[in-house]
């Protein structure tokens, strides 16, 4: 014990030297993301991509912006192509090696993102220790090296292809951690990376429940389905009987407050929260605040953001504007340029700023995820906001839900319809239902005016799930565990039709 104690001073000390690293680049913003722009330009302005788009030539902002479009993932996939043929030169200087599969939540067809030494070092990597020196620096009294880190991560299947490999993203992590995360983590890497979910579920509470764990790592969802898991084979009451120095969660991938009220009740205790922003192509922020909704936008990590007003947001005619020019409030969507070699790529993620001294965000949805089918711009954080609102009001608790427009037919209004898994069922349903409604008017006065005398949209239709209606739908997709993530809005009803039908069943 007296080992452990020192090494988790001697880390302590050691990672919150960077404190001051971050610091710099919260005093010097903008100077900060120009260093970042111009030193990749001169890095790949000899790559095919750079000549193409006269990297050379650029030596202001605006010259960047003129010469380089902003690309979607299907526009840059064909260099992405080239790359993973093991073609040397393509967007970034060499081979690139590794590339993160992902079929994402809107798009079947999988997407592979280049994953660079630079990136993994850079951004990944230099983000996990982040994240720890800034909780270490928050909370001087914490024991995360005393006690281990339960992780939960993705597939392990890594597979070749020319001269270049691919997979999860966690597969890539995890494959290249430094030998002192191992240690401090469980379950093993060969459980953590186990493929098949039910599998990786039993093999995982075999190894965890006799560890002692600090600290947990992962999506909400699964995390939760996990923790419930090793209750059912522990027979304790909350997870902090099994770990009573369980001190913090560490959470990304979705938004956690429809699982907060469920968090508190499964552990038994309040725990330290802190969220973060990351995704295959790249890590973007970290709560830097205890206690805090909003997440610092790190700027030192080889990525130089762009940000198109939701307002004027047209796929056709794409115009973005750098970070000095964003303004509190507004709904973003990102562009980045990275040092895995993207340029200009919109992400489809957007975010709303929160602060500007320092630049703090908070992720409000998705450019796919949201429902304008009426002009009402309905946006996930919305949503959020309404049934967090609707559950106090009723003592509810939501697991899952998902939404999508009804469409005016025949002369009638149209309207939303939801489907909602309640872990504690409303006590007066139709009471939730019109304090959601109710609470959507006032966050969102385009959903208001919609509203105004049913004239446009008439109330909400909600259908309550079925038990494990959501986990068996994202199981009969092949979506279960690791990042992925059930889809909340569409402007279609490509998801709620098939989640209607197995309701129904």
């Amino acid at each position: 014990m007296a080992t452990k104690a020192l090494f988790n001073t001697v880390v302590n000390w050691f990672i919150r030297q960077r404190i001051d690293q971050i610091q710099n680049f919260v005093d010097h913003p903008i100077e900060t993301q120009q260093g970042v722009l111009f030193s990749q330009l001169y890095h790949a302005e000899n790559t095919e991509y750079g000549k193409i788009h006269g990297f050379s030539s650029i030596s202001s902002y605006e010259d960047f912006r003129r010469n380089i479009p902003i690309v979607t993932y299907e526009d840059f996939e064909p260099y992405i192509e080239k790359a993973r043929q093991g073609q040397r030169d393509i967007f970034w200087p060499g081979v690139v090696k590794n590339f993160a599969k992902s079929s994402g939540t809107t798009n079947a067809k999988s997407k592979f993102i280049p994953i660079t030494d630079e990136s993994l070092e850079l951004c990944h990597m230099k983000a996990g220790k982040d994240l720890i020196s800034i909780y270490a620096n928050n909370h001087p009294e914490n024991q995360l090296f005393t006690n281990k880190n339960l992780r939960l991560g993705g597939s392990a299947d890594f597979y070749e292809s020319f001269n270049t490999k691919f997979g999860d993203l966690s597969a890539i992590l995890i494959d290249n951690l430094p030998f002192w995360v191992e240690i401090t983590t469980t379950p093993s890497k060969k459980v953590s990376l186990m493929s098949e979910w039910e599998s990786k579920l039993k093999a995982i509470v075999s190894e965890v429940k006799n560890e002692e764990v600090g600290s947990l790592t992962g999506v909400p969802s699964w995390m939760l389905v996990l923790l419930q898991r090793i209750l059912s084979e522990t027979g304790d009451k909350t997870i902090s009987d099994l770990w009573p120095n369980l001190e913090v969660f560490f959470h990304g991938g979705i938004s956690f407050k429809p699982y907060r009220d469920q968090y508190r009740q499964i552990i038994g205790k309040d725990i330290n929260y802190y969220e973060i922003y990351n995704a295959s192509e790249g890590f973007f922020a970290i709560q830097d605040q205890y206690g805090s909704e909003e997440m610092l936008l790190m700027l030192d990590y080889g990525i130089f953001y762009e940000f198109i007003p939701m307002e004027t947001f047209n796929e056709k005619n794409l115009n973005a504007i750098p970070l000095e020019e964003v303004e509190i409030g507004k709904n973003y969507a990102m562009v980045i340029t990275t040092n895995s070699g993207l340029w200009r790529y919109l992400i489809g993620d957007t975010v709303r700023f929160t602060s500007l001294q320092p630049f703090r965000i908070k992720v409000s949805g998705r450019t796919k995820h949201y429902i304008n089918a009426f002009g009402e711009e309905l946006m996930i954080d919305n949503v959020e906001t309404a049934l967090t609102k609707a559950c106090e009001a009723t003592n509810a608790c939501i697991l899952d839900f998902t939404g999508a427009p009804v469409f005016m037919q025949n002369g009638e209004s149209g309207a939303h319809e939801w489907v909602f898994e309640f872990h504690r069922h409303p006590e007066n349903m139709e009471r939730f239902s019109e304090i959601f409604d109710n609470h959507l008017k006032s966050v969102n006065s385009d959903y208001e005016a919609k509203r105004y005398n049913d004239m446009t949209l008439k109330k909400p239709i909600i259908h309550v799930a079925k038990p494990k209606l959501f986990y068996d739908w994202m199981s009969q997709r092949g979506k279960l565990g690791g990042q992925n993530k059930v889809p909340r809005l569409s402007n279609d009803r490509e998801y709620i039709e098939p989640l209607l039908q197995m309701n129904e069943s």
